[in-house]
């Protein structure tokens, strides 16, 4: 099957039931050469029929996934998009699901095999995913280049879906964006970024773990500062621009793992990611809990949902420092800004809890659990609409943790890597599960309600997927919430990284 888009046609392949996978369509010029560390520039037109049956070449990075390809030197073409097609039966365009992997702003790809779109094509949506710049190319501080240069390629990927999805049977004005991870930080991104950017775009926003994570320019000009002397030239964009991406990713990959003895802020000390967005006050004017807060995306639908036990995930992959001593845990909070009422309050709640497991607990809740919520509550409480859920399946030895939810919600449990990712071979229960949380999101994608209530400004029901079953709950009776009440949350910068340490954020 054939299908025309802007540059030329192109030609898919069938997966199953029906279901059309259209795979590596550019949809804007190789980020290399003359247009590195540039806003992305429309794709190159083609003759003839495009051969898309595979997926095409991923970002600059080293990371090597299971299932998916690797970035290898001389990649240059690695701005594409993915598109599942359903076997239509009459109807109208059909709702539009845009999928934005994670992986820290560093690594991953649209590629891994549990983001796969056929089970949600089959439920009745148009799924596209895309491939974005991420390290120090998408997201690295060059002097008089634009920063947050992954998400100015997200952006061109939804302009690209505007001006093509509706030659795939696609809705371009039904459009729903969605991510996880880095991937949920580029959604919230995307509703906080100036709106005549993205406005008409997408009207519904899926974020799972979005990542309390934003940098000041001072911070992420620091963090240059560092790579740019592993990589043995000035920091600027001269300096820089003489380093080969494979420099650049050998360079960022060593100040990385450096950034626990030697941290540019606080937090490196005990979680070495060293991209994120950067609030520039042009690309991105404010975090998007202050932006969320004014208003800035009140006319975006959002679904958020976070993992209960996220860091769990980055422990067991050896992402973070280990904290297991009263001492290094009170460190860490000091670190993060965080009072000692609410270290307490954690032990309080968690009597019998190792210092390692109540570290991890706090971690995943300043991090991602928090966070997440807040965003639901400022986004409804201005005006918008929001649901909250939370990923909360155990199962023997299977925790809620940080990805876990990923392959529920696609109905991938059987893809490459899945089973670590959920914490072994899926049963009967974790199946029916799959089909609810998918089906959350199709209904939601299709009519902005998935299913249960939600938050207004005085409540904030939660929706939590488990096994056998889900629950409604009121948030929170575990009295959680009440020990985050007065904590505020604000951006990344240069800190004092000596001794007890402070992050040097900004209230918010």
């Amino acid at each position: 099957m054939t299908f025309q888009t802007t540059s030329g046609r192109v030609r898919g392949r069938e997966t199953v039931d029906g279901v059309t996978a259209v795979l590596g369509i550019p949809y804007a010029a190789p980020p290399f050469g003359a247009l590195r560390f540039r806003e992305p520039r429309p794709a190159s037109v083609w003759d003839g029929v495009r051969d898309c049956t595979e997926f095409g070449a991923i970002a600059p990075q080293s990371a090597e996934l299971p299932g998916a390809p690797v970035w290898r030197v001389g990649d240059e073409d690695v701005l594409s998009v993915n598109v599942w097609v359903p076997e239509r039966v009459g109807g109208g365009a059909l709702p539009v699901f845009f999928w934005i992997h994670g992986g820290a702003y560093t690594f991953g790809s649209s590629a891994q095999p549990d983001f796969d779109g056929t089970a949600l094509a089959r439920a009745g949506l148009v799924v596209v995913s895309c491939n974005y710049r991420v390290g120090f190319e998408g997201f690295g501080h060059v002097p008089g280049f634009p920063e947050n240069r992954g998400l100015l390629d997200q952006v061109a990927a939804l302009r690209w879906v505007r001006e093509n999805i509706a030659s795939f049977g696609g809705d371009p004005g039904n459009v729903t964006v969605a991510g996880h991870s880095a991937g949920g930080g580029s959604v919230v991104c995307l509703m906080a970024m100036e709106r005549t950017r993205t406005r008409g775009l997408f009207r519904r926003a899926v974020a799972h773990s979005v990542p309390n994570a934003f940098y000041t320019v001072g911070l992420a000009a620091a963090i240059t500062e560092r790579v740019a002397a592993q990589g043995g030239v000035d920091p600027t964009a001269k300096g820089l621009l003489s380093l080969s991406p494979a420099e650049l990713v050998a360079a960022s990959d060593a100040v990385a793992a450096r950034c626990g003895a030697e941290p540019v802020a606080a937090i490196h000390a005990y979680d070495s990611v060293i991209f994120q967005p950067v609030v520039d006050g042009e690309v991105l004017p404010a975090d998007p809990l202050r932006a969320f807060a004014s208003g800035a995306a009140r006319d975006v639908d959002l679904l958020v949902c976070h993992a209960l036990e996220e860091y769990r995930f980055l422990h067991a992959v050896g992402a973070v420092r280990e904290v297991t001593t009263e001492e290094e845990l009170a460190d860490f909070a000091e670190a993060l800004c965080l009072p000692a009422r609410l270290v307490e309050g954690y032990r309080a709640l968690m009597p019998d809890a190792s210092v390692l497991d109540r570290y991890l607990a706090v971690f995943g809740d300043a991090q991602f659990g928090e966070y997440t919520t807040r965003l639901a509550e400022r986004h409804a409480r201005a005006g918008g609409r929001a649901y909250l859920a939370r990923f909360a399946r155990r199962r023997g030895a299977a925790r809620p943790w940080h990805t876990g939810d990923v392959p529920f919600a696609f109905g991938n449990l059987d893809a490459v890597g899945a089973d670590f990712l959920i914490g072994g071979t899926p049963d009967e229960h974790d199946r029916a599960l799959s089909r609810r949380m998918l089906r959350s999101w199709a209904d939601f994608a299709a009519t902005g309600d998935p299913g249960w209530p939600a938050v207004s400004a005085d409540t904030t029901p939660v929706r939590c997927w488990g096994v056998p079953g889900d629950h409604l709950a009121d948030d929170d009776g575990s009295g959680l919430r009440a020990l985050w009440r007065d904590v505020r949350f604000g951006l990344l910068a240069p800190g004092r990284v000596a001794g007890r340490r402070s992050p040097g954020s900004s209230g918010g």
